[in-house]
């Protein structure tokens, strides 16, 4: 071999050895908590029950609740105490590369753990499990989606409704147009101001911003499921003694009926600090989900 190809391929091996210290740097998340105190999560401003902002950098909800619990876990399996937890705001375009990149070591939003997501990171086991639909004006006339045809329906940038809605329009209804949103509030809006005549998300999201909206009555869900999605947290892949601290806590809440009670209290009770409730009782799947904590894709589950 000659010299240049020696230090050629010197210098491609230490490139790989470079990446890979990086990239067990960015995934030792319990190294990084108990050298600092800290964990970063990262939640959403508008996830419906899910996850959202009480203002003033405060959020909660159900995921926020789920990952306090485990984080509270993981300070009692490093013998650190209390973990301070510091919130990160993510947005569907962005929360996988933070996750990936380290910025974000927990992720508890709204995000679907489907097949293609779990080539590049990992999640919890699946405490609900969500069916998109679509909500439209009650006075619109709308009960399917072949009577969408023809009209604007609103849909968020980076979320899997987007394919969705593609599939839609190639199997139902070619003529509908898609509108994007940024977030889930400016899809809601869309559709409460009448620039849009229908909005593709999540049942919850869509149940929560009906129950938090000024008239209610005013809308409506088609009855039509388009997807069953298991919603999880996300964790940075590789990361195999994050995941079982992860994966042990999150069992336990299933398990025990905790996970059904934290449940209750965010989709059956009214949520401060409007009290509006969102009154989505749990489904079979989610309660399926319960019995058997598994982290398993969307592919893996059935449309019923």
């Amino acid at each position: 071999m000659k010299k240049s190809q020696c230090l050629l391929a010197a210098a491609t091996a230490a490139a790989l050895l470079l990446c890979a210290g990086r990239a067990s740097a960015q995934t030792d998340v319990l190294k990084k908590i108990k050298a600092s105190g800290a964990i970063t999560m990262g939640v959403r401003d508008a996830s419906g029950a899910m996850s959202f902002t009480l203002g003033g950098g405060s959020y909660t909800g159900f995921h926020v609740e789920v990952c306090e619990r485990v984080i509270a876990d993981i300070g009692k399996a490093l013998q650190i105490g209390k973990v301070h937890v510091k919130y990160q705001l993510v947005t569907p375009q962005n929360r996988m590369p933070l996750v990936q990149n380290g910025t974000v070591d927990i992720e508890c939003g709204t995000t679907t753990n489907n097949a293609a997501r779990q080539k590049d990171v990992a999640f919890a086991p699946t405490l609900y499990v969500e069916g998109v639909r679509i909500a439209v004006k009650a006075a619109s006339g709308v009960a399917s989606v072949a009577q969408l045809a023809g009209k604007a329906v609103a849909v968020t940038t980076g979320s899997t409704s987007v394919q969705l809605l593609r599939k839609l329009k190639r199997d139902n209804a070619p003529e509908i147009a898609e509108v994007y949103a940024k977030d889930n509030s400016e899809g809601f809006l869309l559709l409460e101001s009448g620039r849009a005549e229908g909005f593709v998300a999540d049942g919850q999201i869509l149940a929560t911003l009906i129950s938090k909206s000024k008239a209610p009555a005013q809308y409506r869900l088609l009855d039509q499921v388009l997807s069953v999605e298991p919603i999880g947290i996300m964790i940075p892949k590789g990361d195999a003694a994050f995941k079982k601290l992860v994966d042990q806590s999150v069992a336990s809440l299933a398990r025990s009926g905790e996970a059904a009670r934290i449940y209750d209290k965010w989709f059956m009770q009214p949520i401060a600090p409007h009290g509006a409730k969102v009154g989505l009782p749990a489904s079979a799947l989610t309660k399926a989900a319960w019995a058997n904590p598994t982290d398993k894709p969307m592919e893996d589950y059935e449309l019923r």
